[in-house]
């Protein structure tokens, strides 16, 4: 017993001699660390151009959403049932184009039943015509009708006997005084002339009569010639109603919603499709108070979309609003583009530049010396300052030729570097 103790007390005593020591070379390893020089950050190559100050034309921008010219929601002119639906969504349409079709049987039964009336209002007309010997659509004089030409024919032949019957008279009447005729000569004459001025008398009025019979027979021609026109107007119903009961695009455009479908019974206050006009498309501006003044229409614009981040759409100012908002003190302005090929499309979001009159300064620098932080939405150039980089959030405007208007962050003149942009930080040393 006495020998496993010493034993034990001897290795215990080994383990607290060897943590001792390791302890011990720990602590010295940690101070000579402390005690060493710090290691030298190396500076980093970059590039740098100068933001440069140019001339430019004076520009405003502003976003909007692009809208349709025109937009409607067809309504039937007629209730009915839907039979055929020819266009779906996203289908574009020319003016005319048929988008709903509805059951036109009873409408055709009816044009045909109207048809047939006007049929025969014609002929009762043709027929009311000839009675009176005109022809269709001549005008009406009732000394051409045959009637009255034969009764003024026979009242002239009686006018003219009975005037030779009177100088006949007359004349034996003077011989009878002078005694070289007979009386019973005399009054033959004057017999005969008695007669021939009764039977002018009759004459005249057979003529007065056949003019009348004229006259009544042509009020008969107007009286078919108003019962055709009835007619035509009853078949000119008709024919709409056969026409209403198809439904056409009355403009050129797009279809954005078709809300019917076939078996549908609709009425006249139905919705059926969307057309909008998406050539040419307006986009709404909101510009600020202090240019009013200088926003006119025919103005260029130029507008940006996300869809085609590389491409320019140009358009003008079409339309002002007279009145400026009294919250946002702005003005709306309407920018109208033409869209051929159909790209831009309603509810686009777009941000656009309206070219003013005049010129101002602006700076511009590189695109490659951009640096954006796409969890932030912010954009950042570095300026290089006695050998070090500086960044400074900047506004962006427009690019081209591989340069970037800076709306804010620089004054011009500044260095800035266009190489190795994404290793640096403020306050990072550079070798240039």
């Amino acid at each position: 017993m006495a020998m496993i103790n010493t034993k034990t007390r001897f290795t215990l005593l080994s383990a607290l001699l060897l943590a001792a020591c390791v302890a011990g070379c720990s602590r010295g390893q940690s101070e000579a660390s402390a005690n060493s020089p710090a290691a030298e950050v190396k500076p980093i190559e970059v590039s740098t151009a100068t933001a440069e100050v140019r001339e430019v034309p004076v520009s405003l921008e502003s976003n909007g959403t692009f809208e349709a010219t025109e937009s409607s929601n067809l309504a039937p002119p007629a209730e009915g049932l839907v039979i055929a639906t020819p266009v779906d969504v996203g289908a574009s349409v020319k003016g005319g184009d048929v988008v709903v079709r509805l059951d036109d049987r009873d409408a055709r039964l009816r044009f045909e039943q109207a048809k047939t009336v006007v049929d025969q209002a014609e002929a009762s007309l043709r027929q009311a015509e000839s009675k009176i010997g005109i022809g269709s659509g001549s005008a009406f004089e009732a000394v051409r009708v045959p009637e009255v030409q034969a009764a003024q024919a026979a009242y002239e032949s009686a006018k003219a006997k009975m005037a030779l019957s009177d100088a006949d008279a007359a004349r034996y009447a003077e011989l009878f005084k002078s005694g070289d005729v007979s009386r019973s000569i005399n009054e033959k004459y004057k017999s005969d002339a008695d007669s021939a001025r009764a039977q002018t008398e009759a004459a005249k009025q057979q003529y007065e009569a056949a003019l009348n019979t004229a006259r009544q027979g042509f009020q008969g021609v107007g009286s078919a010639q108003a019962s055709l026109a009835s007619a035509r107007a009853q078949l000119a119903i008709a024919q709409k109603a056969v026409d209403d009961a198809v439904v056409r695009a009355p403009f050129a455009g797009q279809i954005t919603a078709r809300l019917v479908s076939v078996g549908e019974y609709v009425s006249r206050t139905s919705k059926l499709v969307t057309v909008v006009r998406s050539n040419p498309l307006k986009l709404l501006l909101q510009m600020p108070e202090a240019h009013a003044s200088r926003i006119r229409r025919g103005l260029q614009v130029v507008a940006h979309v996300a869809a085609y981040p590389t491409e320019t759409f140009a358009g003008e100012v079409s339309a002002i609003n007279p009145a400026i908002s009294a919250e946002s003190r702005a003005l709306t302005v309407e920018v109208r583009f033409q869209n051929p090929h159909l790209k831009l499309q309603p509810g686009m979001f777009a941000t656009a530049t309206v070219q003013l009159e005049g010129m101002e300064k602006a700076v511009f620098v590189p695109v490659a010396a951009i640096a954006t932080n796409p969890g932030l939405e912010s954009a950042q150039v570095f300026v290089i300052e006695d050998g070090l980089a500086h960044g400074r959030v900047v506004q962006l405007g427009g690019s081209a030729n591989g340069v970037i208007r800076v709306l804010s962050g620089l004054s011009g003149g500044e260095r800035v570097a266009t190489k190795s942009i994404d290793k640096l930080y403020d306050g990072v040393a550079v070798n240039q």
